[in-house]
């Protein structure tokens, strides 16, 4: 709980500190240092905290209110003051700091022993008799690696138990990797157990030294065999040796001009931030970590600090580290990491070519690894991420809004909120609205009736967490800068500061771009974004169809009713409640008619006797 009176007791010691930069400390009721910051100006970072909380991201607030004390330490640089704070954050640990941890670890290469032996990556060393190599820092590549080894060297990789010679336990047939050039069938007897072993020790070899090394010893071998004229064996050095060049060639596709650089890609979902890390050497990717962050605090900050944890205990620092969006403090992070290397390294955004679409693939991987720990979809966190940025807004819109108005030449408006959760309809959140007062073909007019209704209904139901009383991340607009200049002003007035947008469409009635007052964002380089928008504009144009040809087949359906004598608009209404429709209506007795709430006998005889009348026409037609 946010106790107000010791906030006002820290700011005021805040407002004290000097405008220089140095480094600040927070500590809890126990002394503990729980969060470690820099800042160009200490009395004016500092201060931001105990002031309003309204631009506080969660952790940020959550922070504060476990803060008893800060200390500071005065430097002579801004550069001074993150040297310094990367010292202090190793030396704490404090918990609301970026503290770098995935499930990656160490990794092995497992070979277990002769005859037929298996060679497989894991992650521990165990007792069992097997050869361990290692540890290997990237998982990602050394499995890559015995992939790549096993389908080189026609090694079994399946369940079936490995035959000794031509036992009776052989298999008659193999299975479909033997038929696909991917097994030599060590299972059916047909392959000696050294040279199945020898298999092994060549897949080893390749797996620890690399295709380089192996493609010259390969192509050494099958040069010795074609002199000595044993041309079987050098036809099968030569086949090896071409698996090999055919996966270095499928390994291009993922390949960077640049030779050595770290790609980084960022995903952010709600209060979780993923950030992929793709590493390239000799223009190849040869490995990649993912790091699930917690409660993130505005992109550019989380990238800065994330890669002074990264790089602080990093063995290796590339020349170039390429983002898929700026980092706050650039010039300091550039200063750092060439000190750290010892040679200089840059900091690269890169907007479009090769290194963009690297970026983009980062992204889409963090967002793919993000979904999965979070149990979505991964082209759904994308595409919320794209919208992000293209919206500029302050975190991924986890929930948005979106309103569009149905009429017939003005007659019987309607109008419908359809609501996405994580990129997906939650339509146990849809509502509708029959307008009240706006009409006439007044669009923007109907919209300000509709949120003005929706924002009293949150005001009786706030905190409910479906419908109306869930306040969205992001309110959509079907329509252009009139309709959002009329539905402005009704979020200033109910003090909402949820970002409001229009939907444009083009002269085919598709998606065209997104606008806040006069200003249009095209979606043409945002296909993730574009895809979802469409969606929900098809979504919310269907619900505002469907709901408005309901309403007028009903009205028509009352009209016919209300030109009985005596039947106005509230006993057709209860008619077509108790009958269910028209039909049941027609069908009804006349003690059955008199038996539904507010009608009487004589309106119940006068509804028979229209029905009998208009039946008694239809068969004098017939027979005439």
């Amino acid at each position: 709980m946010r106790d107000e009176q010791h906030i006002k007791t820290l700011r005021k010691k805040a407002m004290n500190l000097p405008l220089e930069p140095g480094v600040y400390l927070m500590r809890d009721k126990s002394g503990k240092v729980i969060y470690v910051g820099k800042a160009k100006a200490l009395k004016n970072r500092v201060s931001q905290y105990f002031g309003s909380d309204t631009n506080h991201t969660e952790k940020v607030r959550r922070m504060v209110d476990h803060v008893a004390d800060f200390d500071v330490v005065v430097v002579g640089s801004e550069f001074e003051a993150l040297v310094l704070e990367c010292s202090l954050i190793k030396q704490y640990s404090p918990k609301y700091n970026i503290l770098l941890k995935d499930d990656k670890g160490y990794c092995y290469l497992r070979v277990t022993k002769p005859p037929f032996s298996r060679i497989s990556e894991c992650k521990q060393q165990a007792n069992d008799g097997a050869d361990y190599f290692g540890p290997y820092m990237s998982s990602f590549s050394l499995k890559q690696a015995v992939d790549e080894a096993c389908k080189v060297f026609r090694l079994a990789t399946c369940n079936r138990p490995l035959a000794y010679g031509k036992k009776p336990t052989a298999y008659e047939r193999p299975c479909l990797n033997y038929h696909i050039g991917q097994c030599c069938a060590p299972c059916t007897g047909k392959v000696t157990e050294a040279d199945y072993q020898a298999r092994v020790d060549e897949a080893v070899d390749y797996v620890l030294n690399g295709a380089d090394k192996m493609q010259k010893t390969l192509e050494q071998r099958m040069n010795v065999a074609a002199e000595a004229e044993n041309f079987e064996r050098a036809a099968e050095l030569r086949d090896k040796l071409f698996a090999i060049r055919r996966l270095s060639d499928k390994q291009k596709v993922v390949r960077s001009r640049i030779k050595e650089q770290d790609v980084v890609g960022l995903a952010v979902g709600g209060e979780t931030a993923c950030v992929q890390v793709f590493s390239f050497s000799k223009g190849a990717l040869y490995g990649k970590r993912e790091f699930l962050l917690d409660l993130p605090e505005g992109n550019a900050a989380l990238l800065s600090e994330f890669l002074r944890r990264y790089y602080d205990n990093a063995e290796r620092i590339p020349a170039q580290v390429t983002l898929c969006e700026p980092a706050e403090d650039k010039e300091l992070l550039e200063q750092w990491l060439s000190e750290k290397a010892g040679r200089k390294v840059t900091l690269h955004v890169p907007e479009r070519g090769e290194q963009a679409e690297l970026c983009r693939m980062a992204c889409r991987n963090a967002a793919e690894y993000l979904a999965w720990s979070e149990g979505t979809r991964g082209h759904d966190a994308a595409a919320l991420s794209e919208l992000q940025a293209l919206l500029g807004l302050s975190a991924v819109p986890s929930v948005i809004e979106c309103y569009d108005i149905s009429h017939t030449a003005g007659q019987e408006t309607v109008a419908a909120m359809v609501v996405f959760k994580n990129g997906r309809p939650d339509k146990k959140s849809y509502r509708k609205f029959r307008l009240q007062r706006a009409g006439g073909g007044d669009d923007p007019a109907a919209l300000r009736e509709v949120l003005s209704r929706r924002l009293n209904e949150y005001v009786e139901h706030e905190g409910e967490p479906d419908g109306f009383g869930r306040k969205p991340d992001v309110i959509f607009l079907d329509g252009g800068k009139a309709q959002v200049a009329a539905v402005a002003p009704v979020l200033e007035a109910f003090e909402w500061d949820v970002p409001l947008f229009g939907l444009v469409k083009d002269s085919r009635h598709r998606t065209r771009a997104v606008t806040a007052g006069d200003e249009e964002l095209a979606l043409s380089a945002k296909r993730s974004a574009f895809t979802l928008l469409s969606t929900i504009q098809e979504e919310v144009h269907r619900a505002a169809i469907g709901y408005h040809r309901k309403s007028r087949g009903k009205s028509r359906v009352r009209t016919a009713l209300t030109d009985i004598p005596g039947v106005g608009k509230s006993r057709a209404e209860a008619l077509l409640k108790a009958f269910g429709s028209l039909k049941g209506v027609k069908e009804a007795s006349e003690e059955a008619l008199a038996g539904v709430k507010g009608m009487t006998l004589p309106a119940a005889k006068a509804v028979r006797a229209y029905f009998d009348e208009q039946n008694l026409n239809k068969t004098e037609k017939k027979e005439g």
